[in-house]
């Protein structure tokens, strides 16, 4: 397999991490799909936790997202989309719900979300700190050649510089959210997870975008 017949229409490196990093973030349909379980779960604590015990509002609530999640499923089943975004909430929900209900602690909802970034900002880091950025790998696997790329310090260190984006973005996420979790402040940490969600993410996109229009590196074979 060759670069060309996986760039495609792509002439420069920056081009083809551009359409593939969309690609798998989804597009804005697969992050408003993040968003809309969240919101259902907060709806429900915000009205239910005023009338029943804290035990049964988070049950209620983890229903009422995982109804709208249920939804979701249903839609791109019948749309015969992929379900591959809305899979990944699935399990992050599930993984979130039995956690919460084994610990009877609302914001316990958001610790998996909170530890998945926390990895995530060590993996990319460490990978920075090699000269192994994640970015670059990624690309590498995409072309057929995981290392080939490495023999070109321009491409080196632009998937450098685009890891370090994300880095920014996981860190940031975890040290406004797990302050509010230590806290047990359940409707704030509602509200920064949906903040530091798909806006946070539609400003890494601006960011990438910006330092990817900036680069012409053709692709090599």
């Amino acid at each position: 397999m060759t670069a060309t017949s996986v760039a495609g229409p792509h002439t420069t490196v920056e081009e083809l991490v551009r359409a593939q990093l969309l690609r798998a973030l989804g597009g804005w349909r697969g992050t408003v799909e993040a968003a809309v379980p969240i919101l259902a779960f907060l709806a429900t604590w915000w009205w239910r936790g005023e009338i029943v015990g804290d035990t049964a509002a988070l049950r209620q609530s983890l229903l009422a997202a995982g109804a709208v999640m249920a939804v979701l499923v249903v839609v791109r089943l019948v749309q015969r989309q992929t379900l591959q975004h809305v899979f990944s909430g699935v399990v992050g929900l599930a993984i979130a719900a039995v956690l919460a209900l084994r610990t009877g602690n609302a914001s316990d909802v958001f610790l998996p979300g909170i530890l998945y970034n926390l990895v995530l900002a060590c993996v990319f880091g460490l990978s920075i700190a090699v000269r192994w950025p994640v970015l670059g790998l990624a690309y590498g696997a995409l072309v057929g050649d995981v290392t080939g790329w490495r023999s070109r310090p321009e491409v080196v260190r632009l998937f450098q510089r685009l890891t370090a984006v994300f880095v920014a973005s996981y860190t940031t996420r975890v040290v406004v959210q797990l302050p509010l979790y230590l806290a047990g402040s359940v409707t704030v940490l509602g509200v920064a997870k949906l903040v530091l969600g798909w806006p946070l993410l539609a400003l890494v996109v601006v960011v990438i975008g910006a330092m990817l229009a900036r680069g012409r590196t053709p692709i090599q074979p």
